[in-house]
């Protein structure tokens, strides 16, 4: 019986265990931590002849199995992992594993710095409004590893993929890759710009048809240069009409008189989608290009983007006090996807931004704060960085609170004195100073906020 070893017991590595299980491979799984969640798991998988292993990290010298399967959270240059590929243990990523046992039917792969949650979520919808068996997995919703056991299999797999999963993944080739936007992030993992920008490039590289954001400046000059291998068939969207695709226009999607219009077929109006914000606008553009590269009928997308209610912890509408409207975009995690969402809703704002801070350009995210915010109320790690920030642009009205539950409080005294018509919380950090992920996060606001109902 052949050995596999998994290294990391989030909802990844359970997955994949539980799928090399029942493919006949002898199971150890080990994580470094050792939480009561982590021992409750720990209970299941041994009931199913899973050996676990907590507070270990993995030796491949010790160990030597005849597969290593990674989850995202760990580095994949991490020095045992180079050292398993040193001595041709084969090493790969859960999402990879996946890909082995799914490739029979037809994988939309969507990717990029931000965007791709909502993209992914959209996709999902309209495949399934058309009646296809199509679940959204990766990085939203299951793990690949669990879409893999399902019976029967799906249809189509809709597949969010970050940057973690492509690098460890090499042979995933989707039938529609889709780019949703590049800009600096995960640069503590990735080292170089260069390297994180290869790694997204892998996937539209091996993928068959190609839907790249022509409005975001990095991807935009790629496509004009032509410094990139791109499809000559490639679909270019732009929010902003025709004359601004790049490459082919009657390839494109673009938004023309309130219209979707994809590779010169009109296929929606734009304002049935109840999500603000031109940016999805475009995530909104890109979606409907995949499904009509895919063959939906314009009726099933019109209905699946009529329905759609938004993504959890994306501009995610909680509730309405005294005429403020409270909104979570916990997922907003870095500076960029932070500007956007400030510039997407209403001001003036009380922003809740903070936590644990990233490596990025601040500058334009600073600048939405001068034109947007009323008042910043600063949370977590990062609260006296980026009040020492806010000082070096002129900003002031700014107040260091600690926790969700002072910020929400506060947020409430502030809006009212500043007839403030939103209260966002858009931490423009990851979470992990105070919470296991930007959900955990996200959800603490949403409670806090409903107790003010």
């Amino acid at each position: 019986m052949p050995n596999a070893y998994v290294i990391g017991l989030g909802k990844s590595g359970n997955a994949a265990a539980r799928l090399l299980k029942r493919e006949g491979w002898q199971v150890t799984v080990s994580d470094r931590g050792t939480t009561t969640a982590l021992q409750q798991q720990q209970l299941e998988l041994n009931a199913d002849g899973i050996k676990v292993r907590l507070g270990e990290t993995f030796s491949p010298d010790a160990k030597k199995p005849d597969l290593v399967v990674v989850s995202p959270g760990v580095p994949w240059d991490a020095s045992n992992l180079t050292r398993a590929r040193t001595l041709g243990i084969e090493t790969i990523g859960e999402m990879e594993l996946a890909w082995r046992h799914l490739q029979s039917c037809p994988w939309i792969g969507v990717t990029g710095t931000n965007g791709k949650t909502t993209t992914t979520a959209l996709i999902a919808a309209i495949f399934q409004t058309a009646g296809f068996h199509a679940p959204a997995f990766g990085n939203i919703g299951f793990a690949a590893c669990e879409v893999a056991m399902l019976n029967p299999k799906p249809d189509w797999a809709i597949a969010e993929i970050s940057s973690y999963q492509i690098e460890a993944s090499p042979t995933i080739a989707p039938q529609i890759g889709i780019w949703t936007t590049f800009t600096p992030d995960h640069l503590a993992r990735h080292r170089t710009l260069e390297n994180y920008f290869n790694i997204k490039a892998h996937l539209l590289q091996q993928s068959q048809q190609q839907i790249f954001n022509g409005d975001d400046s990095h991807l935009r000059s790629l496509g004009e240069q032509q410094s990139f291998p791109i499809a000559p068939d490639a679909c270019w969207t732009s929010v902003q009409g025709r004359s601004a695709l790049v490459g082919n226009p009657d390839l494109g999607a673009y938004i023309q008189d309130g219209w979707a219009i994809v590779r010169g077929e009109a296929i929606v109006e734009v304002n049935t989608l109840r999500m603000p914000g031109s940016h999805n606008q475009q995530n909104l553009l890109m979606s409907v290009a995949a499904a009509h590269l895919a063959g939906i009928e314009k009726a099933s997308i019109q209905q699946a983007i009529a329905q759609f209610p938004g993504v959890p912890h994306r501009l995610e509408h909680i509730c309405t006090w005294q005429g403020i409207d409270f909104i979570n975009d916990s997922k907003a995690t870095n500076y960029d996807a932070a500007e956007v969402g400030l510039s997407a809703v209403k001001s003036p704002v009380i922003l809740i931004a903070g936590g644990d801070a990233k490596l990025g350009d601040d500058t334009a995210w600073l600048k939405a704060i001068q034109t947007q915010a009323a008042t910043v109320l600063l949370i977590g790690d990062a609260a006296k960085t980026f009040a020492k920030r806010l000082e070096e642009v002129g900003y002031s009205h700014y107040e260091i609170v600690g926790t969700m539950e002072r910020a929400v409080q506060r947020s409430t005294e502030i809006a009212l004195q500043h007839s403030a018509q939103v209260v966002l919380l858009s931490p423009a950090c990851a979470s992990f100073d105070q919470y296991s992920n930007f959900e955990q996060r996200g959800d603490d606001f949403r409670q806090l906020c409903l107790k003010l109902l």
